[in-house]
């Protein structure tokens, strides 16, 4: 892991100015607030990595971004790489202190807060794909423009993971399904502004969950994930774990935070983990 001060290609490319960390932690990193403290490195393997590394030794709130990922992953150990200073590629250590069989819930309050600050930042409406993407709309087609990657971390930690494409043009898509900010054109496309919104929007929304007790009811989080879920109300294949498949329509995610489908016979089954195919598009 290397520092961002002073290398020699921060500026290789004009259109993708470095972060300004000093400006970032004098936003953010306030007395009263979640973010403890703001570190920007030049390139590592994985801020999720590097951050539940010291988990035990960190208070909660510490947030750690990256210029460029070498190792980034998805689920299932998927990579995720992408351009230097394309992107915001950024972990935070959380320390809830409720129940642990509502911490599945942090990916999903990730996704609202994410999409929110951007929407209000960079002008531009992402919806959220179960139970861990963020998908733009690229000439009417929808594609994934970021991932969330929660994991546990030390004693009593969960650090969460965000990967957002923000510049990357079309030439650089790693797959054809994938888009940017950019692409879904975007009014601002400024990392700093864009960062400092997803931080904010997230201090919020986990405030008024923690202060729930984590209840995604109380909080307001359910119905908020409910709204900005582009699955709902559509045709879906769930490729789960044991090689075993499901399809069926995505009708609700319940107060667990699993995907509610109902299949062919009428019944229904609440999927906790798996791959999710979008089968049909959005109405």
């Amino acid at each position: 892991m290397t520092s961002s001060q002073g290398s020699a290609g921060r500026w290789s490319d004009l259109d993708r100015p470095p972060l300004n960390a000093p400006a970032l932690r004098h936003a953010l990193v306030l007395p009263d607030g979640l973010w403890t403290s703001l570190d920007v490195v030049e390139s590592t393997g994985s801020t999720n990595s590097d951050l539940a590394a010291r988990a035990d030794e960190l208070p909660e709130g510490a947030v750690l971004v990256a210029e460029e990922q070498t190792s980034g992953r998805g689920r299932l150990d998927r990579t995720w790489t992408a351009p230097a200073r394309s992107g915001i590629f950024v972990s935070v250590l959380l320390k809830p202190a409720v129940p642990v069989h509502r911490w599945g819930w942090l990916p999903l309050l990730t996704g609202v807060a994410a999409a929110g600050g951007l929407a209000k930042a960079g002008g531009v409406d992402l919806s959220l794909k179960w139970p861990n993407d963020l998908l733009v709309r690229v000439g009417g087609e929808e594609r994934k423009a970021g991932g969330i990657l929660a994991e546990r971390a030390g004693a009593d930690g969960i650090v969460v993971g965000l990967g957002i494409n923000v510049t990357l043009r079309e030439e650089e898509l790693p797959v054809p399904a994938a888009g940017s900010l950019l692409l879904a054109d975007a009014v601002s496309t400024d990392r700093d502004t864009l960062l400092r919104a997803i931080l904010r929007s997230l201090e919020h929304g986990y405030g008024d969950w923690v202060r729930a007790d984590g209840d995604p009811v109380a909080s307001g989080l359910q119905e908020a994930y409910t709204a900005g879920c582009a699955t709902l109300g559509r045709r879906v294949r769930a490729d789960l774990p044991g090689e075993r498949m499901l399809e069926g329509d995505a009708v609700a995610v319940d107060g667990d935070g699993r995907l509610v489908v109902e299949t062919e016979g009428g019944g229904t089954e609440a999927v906790a983990a798996g791959d999710i195919v979008h089968l049909r598009a959005a109405d």
